[in-house]
């Protein structure tokens, strides 16, 4: 949803409140600013990667248009990275951006996802790829993969690096794909689905097993596991083993019984950091229903013979993993819940916490502040006259542990750093509580606290060098013991650019941890960072930002700048 600042899009809004998710209090399900559906998790390097839908608001089909990524490290703070692919990254396609899976090879990621052929109106599969779980993506083929008219691929790759690709309603069924991913010999095969394999279903003759789409393949212990929603409709989850990928299947049971208000269900199940997960989507948030569903999640565990117990849906969701850092810079669209905001895309990359009227709330579950914190510090912006941002402890009319005055910053992209004191300690649900006059209020596109006993130092900086068409300026933002946050700012000359390196040495004790909005690269003590996909291009005098997160005692290096 774009950001529009007048009295029709006012008016606009108070006609849609009836079909909007409004306020949501408990933590499950896990995304509550937009309806989400058909759940597909990836772990990647110390995170779940959540690949979903979008129901549009007040839909009475499955009216959706793109698909949404989220990620967490700890399955209840989850942060939300926008839409990196939608029905108009494929030329062919026309309608139905249904269920769909990613996954990492060879370090790309390929997201495998069914659409409308608009010359055909036919279902077919279609590939995209990135180069990072979050994006963006592109058409890999610039036409569909696979065309049966059916929809909702899985895709598995097997210990022999064989990677599968299985998908049907009212069929099910699979090819092998060759290594580079985006391709496959032979031509699509039937699974037979028989009553052994798949249940039995009585009262439709043309539809004998329990089998109805959404299939989810993974393999655990030796074992190839086939979760699939059954029946239909309303629509229960279930279960069929087998000793090899392509079968023969038996039946287990049911994983999670019909219940909730969508007809419809979908199955993603994950390990990890040592637990079981499994993803579903009901209709819990208001306004939802079968068509306006929500992406849930619960933990499990596997019986010892490696069967599935039944899981029930709940409002409390799964367990925190370890607890959240405040003293390292968090998104402020990362929230376990939230009431009345929304989020959007940032001018520069990213996403920051938008749509904010007075008393709307975030919540950031388990918050480790250790010994203590000094302050608190937000990256905002404000076409308003802005308001404040109170900092409360444990519910959203918690204890008061400190309050930022947002001032008005002559526009909703127009960020700027405010600080204000905040002692906490211990480990707290942290709610971020937004008031102030009549209106939308201000953005919050990140923020950081600062522990007792340190100081953020005035920014540092370096003189742009020359460079090939671009320069670089450097400035530490943040300093504690043992490791410092940075920023550096690209900046084209007088020409345009189509993409940026910047290099420098690091100093004796120094390395850098994590860089976001652009892509790392260390030999020695030499650091590269090239630009994102999404914030390479820069017309004559513009500029984008990068930040790192580093070990070592913090110093001003000598920056290069070059165009790709």
């Amino acid at each position: 949803m774009s950001r529009v600042r007048s009295l029709l899009a006012l008016c606009a809004l108070v006609l849609t409140v009836l079909v909007v998710p409004g306020p949501a209090r408990a933590d499950n399900p896990i995304v509550q600013t937009i309806y989400t559906a058909d759940p597909a998790p990836l772990v990647h390097d110390g995170r779940v990667y959540l690949y979903t839908g979008r129901d549009e608001d007040g839909s009475t089909y499955f009216t959706m248009k793109e698909w949404r990524v989220w990620s967490s490290a700890d399955m209840v703070n989850w942060t939300d990275h926008g839409s990196p692919l939608n029905l108009a990254s494929f030329s062919w396609a026309s309608d139905n951006a249904w269920a769909g899976q990613a996954v990492e090879r060879n370090g790309k990621f390929y997201w495998y996802v069914p659409m409308k052929v608009r010359a055909t109106g036919r279902m077919a599969i279609g590939v995209a790829v990135a180069e990072s779980p979050t994006g963006p993506f592109r058409d890999a083929l610039g036409r569909p993969l696979a065309d049966t008219n059916e929809i909702d691929p899985t895709v598995f790759i097997d210990d022999d690096g064989q990677a599968y690709l299985y998908w049907g309603n009212p069929n099910l069924w699979y090819v092998k794909l060759n290594p580079d991913m985006i391709s496959f010999s032979g031509s699509p095969t039937k699974i037979a689905l028989t009553t052994a394999g798949f249940g039995s279903r009585s009262g439709d003759a043309n539809r004998p097993t329990l089998y109805e789409e959404g299939p989810w393949v993974y393999k655990r212990g030796g074992l190839y596991y086939m979760v699939f929603a059954a029946k239909c409709c309303s629509e229960f989850i279930a279960y069929s083993t087998a000793p090899g990928p392509l079968g023969p299947w038996t039946y287990r049971g049911t994983v999670m019984p019909t219940q909730g208000s969508s007809f419809t269900n979908h199955p993603g199940i994950v390990d990890f950091a040592g637990g079981s997960y499994f993803f579903y989507h009901n209709g819990a948030l208001p306004g939802g229903g079968g068509y306006t569903r929500s992406v849930a999640v619960e933990k499990f565990s596997y019986r010892s013979d490696g069967t599935i117990p039944t899981i029930t849906m709940t409002t409390a969701g799964a367990p925190q993993v370890g607890t959240l850092d405040p003293y390292r810079r968090q998104e402020a669209e990362t929230i376990a819940t939230e009431s009345g905001v929304e989020t959007e895309a940032l001018s520069g990359g990213g996403r920051s916490v938008s749509f904010i009227d007075n008393g709307d709330w975030i919540k950031v579950k388990g918050v480790s502040f250790g010994t203590g914190s000094a302050s608190f510090t937000a990256r905002v912006a404000s076409a308003g006259s802005g308001g404040r941002i109170e900092l409360r402890l444990d519910s959203s009319t918690g204890t008061l542990a400190g309050t930022c005055t947002v001032p008005g910053t002559g526009g909703w992209q127009t960020f700027t750093d405010v600080t204000c004191p905040a002692a906490v300690s211990g480990t707290h649900d942290l709610y971020l509580r937004f008031t102030g006059g009549s209106g939308s209020l201000f953005n919050v596109d990140r923020w950081q606290f600062a522990p007792a006993g340190t100081t953020t130092p005035p920014p540092s900086t370096t003189p742009p060098p020359t460079g090939a068409g671009c320069t670089a300026s450097f400035r530490t933002t943040s300093t504690w013991s043992g490791g410092f946050q940075a920023e550096v700012t690209v900046t084209a000359g007088s020409g345009a650019v189509n993409g940026w390196r910047v290099g420098w040495t690091l100093a004796s004790g120094q390395s850098v941890s994590q860089v976001w909005n652009g892509s790392l690269t260390t030999s020695g003590t030499g650091v590269t960072v090239a630009n994102a996909s999404y914030n390479g291009g820069l017309a004559p005098g513009a500029s984008t930002t990068f930040g790192l997160l580093a070990t070592g005692n913090p110093s001003t290096p000598a920056l290069s700048c070059a165009t790709a």
